[in-house]
């Protein structure tokens, strides 16, 4: 391409793909093609959009979707907050999990869909995504734009109250206090779970959680702070808070009905909690 011609869409569809590629910090070469197959302007309603900068919104100047490609928040419900979220940060979130082929995942917090489509992508063939949004009309946007992914289904329920199916994977677009115990019995062995993890008002960290035969190795990857999840963000469940040193320090999770908190807990809930110590200890 030459300096004086400007860029076509597919080229800068292109460069973002490879973006999130690298910001994902994984080999798999799967990534970079999802994010090339999954138009982020099929998911973000017409245009102009509104894109977020710091505590503000700016609309873009018309319709043309280059302006999506880049690493920012898209309003989807303004009133209340609700984005599209860091393509940056997705992309690591999921070079973190690593959804591969006939997984089966749950994705709690949907938005309309778009991350959802891509690990619909990422799980094929023969895996399925299970959709869960607790807004009507996020889930029927999602339900629109989900029509011709046949692995993906969506569900308008609150997340927490649901009896979810097994899982490998459960990827929460949404921040707790802590996660619910449901969504912990949910994964299969060596399933995962990445959870923004809204440790109190100072600390906001995404955690990894993943099943192992001992019970749940834990790990926190990097800040995430993410609008709060209806029914797991009641700060009267913690009995005892990290700050932001201890809750980096975890290594696994416990659920109280299995083992009582001990001198390393870092954190306490009302049924789980956190430890700086690993699974052998």
């Amino acid at each position: 391409m030459t300096a004086d011609r400007r860029a076509s869409l597919d080229e800068i569809r292109d460069f973002h793909a490879k973006l999130m590629a690298a910001a994902s910090n994984s080999s798999d070469e799967r990534l970079e093609q999802a994010f090339r197959l999954v138009r982020r302007e099929a998911f973000m309603g017409p245009g102009p959009w509104q894109i977020r900068a710091g505590r503000h919104y700016l609309e873009t100047p018309n319709a043309d979707p280059t302006f999506l490609y880049q690493n920012v928040l898209v309003a989807l419900d303004k009133s209340k907050g609700i984005n599209n979220g860091e393509p940056f940060l997705h992309a690591a979130f999921l070079g973190a999990v690593a959804p591969q082929p006939g997984e089966t995942v749950v994705h709690i917090g949907t938005g309309t869909g778009y991350y959802t489509a891509i690990l619909s992508t990422l799980v094929a063939p023969g895996g399925q995504v299970h959709a869960v949004e607790i807004d009507e009309t996020l889930a029927s946007r999602t339900r629109d734009n989900l029509a011709s992914f046949e692995n993906a289904s969506v569900i308008c329920a609150d997340a927490t109250e649901l009896e979810l199916p097994k899982a490998d994977l459960i990827y929460v677009n949404a921040g707790v206090v802590a996660p619910p115990i449901s969504w912990l019995q949910a994964l299969r062995l060596r399933g995962r779970v990445i959870v923004p993890w809204q440790a109190n008002d100072k600390v906001g960290l995404a955690v990894l959680i993943t099943r192992v035969e001992r019970g749940f190795a834990a790990r926190a990857l990097m800040p995430a702070y993410f609008i709060p999840c209806i029914g797991a963000s009641d700060p009267m469940q913690t009995t005892k808070t990290p700050n932001g040193g201890e809750a980096r320090s975890i290594q696994s999770v416990w659920l109280t009905q299995d083992r009582a908190p001990d001198e390393t807990a870092v954190a306490i809930y009302r049924d789980i909690w956190f430890s700086n110590a690993g699974l052998g200890v």
